[in-house]
């Protein structure tokens, strides 16, 4: 009899359900998806980072066993601990009765209550991507400390997303022996593909924005906010002064209507709104370079999408997957965070390297293609067959 894992998330997005589709596909485990929002997070489509309605276009809910759980709290949503209450939870996983529990996030009233619940009555898996890239006070950090280690005593296993994480696991109580890599992954597979509409499409998109065939193009795409420093982008990119150089920020944000109309006369800086899914293995054809400037990123997830598209890459250090995914001069540069000069400087390599950006993200490509959903589903198969109680 196939060994049950039940999966505990608030709502379905869009670099996990396919990953719960894989595993559900492969039938080496029984998966069930126990959404915690509620189904009231199909109606709302509203993203406050993206200050706009976002429905995603590609299925989410496809090829796998799931149901939203009924959720009771007055404000709900995953921006704040009580946002998920579930009074039925722990009642609905029981009458699935499994084998395993995959917790993704703890910081939720309902998540955190199922991790203490079934702590010792079931295997207990968890899945987060937070790091200690992010400084705060001493005290504050001492505090929080205490508190993840206690938290962390009800988890038999972690699957650590990369280096940063795994770091952030031992240092809050985990052992090494309770660590298993799953790689933050993308489907690689949909980005990578080699379909002439992609880059046709490509072709006229730079053509529509006057970027010549030996120009340089440096694409920013995601949420236009502070902690993104989308600012810092700009002003790097006119600090290089390059005639060839063109800049496309593709996004929606808090920020995005200020440095639109800020930059609106610099005609080598571009600006269009949020693209969706099917659009975004054009959009990162488009460019010849994608930057990630943010102040404080967990992940990163755009890099894999970029480095899929086999392109060259540039992120600054306080994105937690940098460390891993960028070989310093082979596919891409990482900058110290914040530091307009270094980044300016690594964005000038890029241009005096103009020749090499082909063989770059070549090696992009070739580092991105093991962090895939099939290496995931592969160590999570493993672990949850292996691992006793």
């Amino acid at each position: 009899m196939k060994k049950r894992l039940a999966i505990i998330t608030t709502h379905p997005i869009q670099y996990n359900a396919p990953l719960f589709k894989l595993l559900a596909q492969r039938g080496i485990i029984q998966v069930k998806v126990f959404y915690t929002w509620g189904e009231t997070v199909l109606q709302n489509k509203y993203d406050p980072g993206f200050s706009k309605n976002i429905e995603w276009d590609i299925p989410l809910l496809e090829g796998y066993d799931y149901s939203f759980v009924l959720n009771t709290a007055k404000d709900k949503g995953s921006h704040h601990f009580n946002g998920i209450n579930n009074p039925a939870l722990i009642r609905d996983i029981e009458l699935w009765k499994p084998d395993a529990i995959l917790i993704y996030g703890w910081s939720f009233k309902s998540h955190l209550k199922a991790l203490r619940y079934f702590n010792k009555k079931n295997l207990i898996f968890f899945r987060g991507d937070s790091n200690s890239l992010k400084k705060i006070s001493f005290f504050k950090n001492k505090l929080r400390n205490l508190f993840l280690k206690w938290v962390y005593r009800h988890v038999d296993v972690a699957f650590y997303t990369g280096t940063h994480n795994r770091n952030y696991f031992l240092q809050h109580g985990l052992k090494k022996d309770q660590l298993v890599f799953v790689p933050h992954a993308i489907d690689n597979h949909r980005y990578a593909e080699k379909e002439i509409f992609f880059e046709e499409k490509a072709r006229q998109w730079r053509e529509k924005l006057g970027v010549k065939l030996n120009d340089i193009l440096f694409l920013y795409a995601g949420k236009i906010d502070g902690n993104k420093n989308v600012q810092l982008l700009i002003d790097a990119f006119i600090k290089i002064e390059h005639p060839g150089a063109h800049l496309l920020i593709a996004g929606n944000g808090e920020d995005e209507k200020r440095l639109a109309g800020k930059y609106a006369v610099h005609s080598k800086i571009h600006f269009i709104p949020f693209q969706n899914q099917s659009v975004m293995p054009v959009l990162y054809r488009v460019c010849d370079v994608f930057v990630l400037p943010s102040l404080s990123e967990t992940w990163g997830l755009v890099l894999n999408e970029a480095m899929a598209c086999s392109k060259v890459v540039i992120a600054s250090d306080a994105c937690g997957a940098s460390v891993d995914l960028i070989s310093e001069g082979k596919n891409g540069y990482i900058f110290k965070s914040g530091n307009i000069n270094d980044l300016e400087n690594k964005m000038r390599l890029v241009v005096k390297n103009r020749h090499a950006l082909k063989d770059m993200g070549m090696a992009s490509f070739d580092i991105i293609k093991d962090w895939s959903y099939q290496s995931a589903c592969a160590a999570i198969e493993k672990t949850i067959l292996f691992t006793d109680v």
